[in-house]
Order: C-alpha cells, then sequence, then structure tokens
C-alpha cells in the first residue's frame, strides 16, 4: 500500500506545524485514472459522500416520479444538512406526504445545527427530534423506495430491499465487489470501496445524461439537483454549499464524515474523490478547494475558495498566528 501523502498543510508564522495527509483522485469517463495522490487502491468509507449513490435506486425504481418527488427532494436525498428550518419544513413536508411521520425514521435524534432554531427549541423547551437529524433527507428517500418496494419498517437493516438495492447500485457504479460496510452515524450501512472506485462512479455521474436510460437518467438528475438546490445539500456556511455557489452550478459537492470529499464535474466528465487520513474536516475542505482550483473550475481569488483553501488562522484576540494552504503536491 501506497502511503498517505501530504495534501494539506497548517502554518504557524514561519514554522510548519501540522499536515493533513491523504489519497485523492481524480478518475475520466471511462474509469482511467487522470491523477492520483497516495495510493488510489486505499480501501475506504465513503460515509455520507456516497449519499448520491444511495439516492439512485429511489430515482431509477420509478419511486421518485411515482410519488411526484421535486428536484427539492431529490437534493435532499443527497444531503447532510444543517436542521434548519428550510430542510426541516420540507423534510416534514415530505413525511406527511408519503404518510409517515417522526418516529418511522430510522435515523436518531440530532439537535439542529441552525442556532437561531436551535435556542429557540432550547427557550421553548423542545427536543430534537429525527426530522433534524442532517441525514433525514436520505431517510425519506429510504422511506419513500421502502413503500414502493413493499419493504418494512426496519430499512436500514442489511438483508431489507432498500440496502440490496443501495449495495447493488454501489457496487455496480463503483464497479468493484464492496469489501464489507460499516454502520454510519443514521444507522444506515457504509459500504467500503477503494478511492479508485469512489472517484470512477463521481465520474459516472459526471458524464451521465438526462433522458439516457434509467440509471443515466437517475444519476443526471439528482447531480441537477444538487446544483440546483446547494442550500439544501448542506447549508449557510457550510463547505459543500458555498462551493457549489462560487461554481456557479459547474460541480456538485458532497462531503463525508472523517474528513471525505467527492466532486462531480459534469463539463469534463471527471469525478474527484479524496480522503484525508486523520479524519480532520478542515484538512478535506482546503483539499478539495485547491483540486477544483487546479481543474480550473474554482477561482482561486473568490471569497469561498480563500475561506476554505487558504484562511487565516486567528487566535481569540483576532490576531493572524498562522494560515492553512495546499501542499505542493496539490499546486
Amino acid at each position: 500500500m501506497v502511503a498517505a501523502v501530504p495534501l494539506v498543510e497548517i502554518w504557524r508564522g514561519d514554522f510548519l506545524e501540522s499536515l493533513h495527509c491523504g489519497h485523492a483522485v481524480i478518475c475520466g469517463p471511462d474509469g482511467e485514472i487522470v491523477e492520483a495522490w497516495g495510493d488510489p487502491h486505499a480501501v475506504v468509507l465513503p460515509r455520507s459522500s456516497s449519499k448520491m449513490i444511495q439516492a439512485l435506486p429511489l430515482v431509477e425504481s420509478g419511486a421518485a416520479d411515482a410519488r411526484g418527488l421535486t428536484g427539492e427532494q431529490l437534493a435532499l436525498a443527497c444531503a447532510s444538512h444543517n436542521g434548519a428550518p428550510i430542510h426541516v419544513e420540507r423534510v416534514n413536508a415530505w413525511l406527511k406526504d408519503i404518510g409517515c411521520g417522526d418516529d418511522d425514521f430510522r435515523c436518531g435524534p440530532q439537535e439542529s445545527r441552525d442556532d437561531d432554531l436551535r435556542i429557540e427549541m432550547i427557550r421553548n423547551g423542545e427536543s430534537a427530534c429525527r426530522v433534524h437529524n442532517n441525514c433525514s433527507g436520505k431517510h425519506a428517500g429510504f422511506l419513500t423506495l421502502s413503500q414502493h418496494l413493499g419493504g418494512g419498517a426496519e430499512y436500514c437493516q442489511i438483508d431489507h430491499p432498500v440496502q440490496q438495492a443501495c449495495l447493488s447500485a454501489f457496487e455496480e457504479v463503483t464497479e468493484e465487489t464492496s469489501p464489507g460496510f460499516g454502520i454510519d452515524g443514521c444507522s444506515a450501512p457504509n459500504h467500503a470501496a477503494t478511492l479508485h472506485g469512489i472517484a470512477r462512479a463521481m465520474a459516472f455521474f459526471a458524464a451521465a445524461e438526462e433522458g439516457g436510460d434509467a440509471r443515466q437518467d437517475a444519476a443526471a438528475r439528482l447531480r441537477q439537483a444538487m446544483v440546483t438546490y446547494p442550500e439544501l445539500v448542506a447549508g449557510e456556511g457550510r463547505a459543500c454549499t458555498e462551493l457549489m455557489r462560487a461554481c456557479d452550478g459547474r460541480v456538485a459537492l458532497k462531503t463525508g464524515a472523517e474528513a471525505f470529499f467527492i466532486a462531480i464535474i459534469p463539463e469534463k466528465k471527471l469525478g474527484v474523490a479524496l480522503k484525508i487520513m486523520d479524519g480532520t474536516t478542515r484538512g478535506a475542505e482546503a483539499a478539495i478547494a485547491a483540486i477544483l482550483v487546479k481543474l480550473g473550475i474554482l477561482d482561486a481569488n473568490h471569497p469561498a475558495a480563500q475561506k476554505f483553501m487558504t484562511p487565516m488562522i486567528r487566535n481569540w484576540d483576532g490576531l493572524a498566528t498562522g494560515a492553512i494552504r495546499p501542499a505542493a503536491a496539490l499546486l
């Protein structure tokens, strides 16, 4: 196995204080590696970066059209959202439309990441619900698909028709047999693949054409939903949302826990997957922004690029004490 390579540097004054090392792959539409850092064959758990793959069966099966799902709902199916009112209200409406309630979710309750809503709920003595979970949009998609397939209530079980459909889609678009799975933070299985396999899947999404076969059409619709509604995929202040806006719809982005990130770039038919091995979000955000700049998709001078790729480190008194910057390998 090839060792992880330095991808992001942390400087304090003139001293290189820390390094975020990892692996990254850029893949073309035929599955070929265009460029790689570290080990493209490293086996990884893509975590929430695989949500658009998990949403493929929702669209491909006909469930989405049978329920008249909108682009907003497809974006939420791919989301790790903030649990802000724009997310919670839409997911609750979706639940009502399919005749379900909060207790039908199998993701756990999670406090909203939206400061105003969280403070309001505390003042009102309200507890967090499952709809506030950052994965509730994905789970609304699971419930919709489960109804369409005639599955039971425990849709997160690995042998449930929903999860078997997700596994089939995952192995087919990564073009790999998954060596296994872990249980994600929202209780759903998260399947492993090589980094090359995940990048290959993202390249498939990038090259997919709406109106093609059922899978291509599903992938193109999900990709378009993400870039049309970036605020639903994550939320205000988040890297996914701000970088998609900065790229003017030219890229679909999705973060995953433990410092995973993917990019889907339709105009170049490229897919990107990266993993920072220490699990630090700031490293993954800086690295994905640097790769987008390298590919000519993101302007290095855009405020969002500077916010995530080259932010200043400030102390509690507001003094600039250091900086985050991409390592030489990404420049």
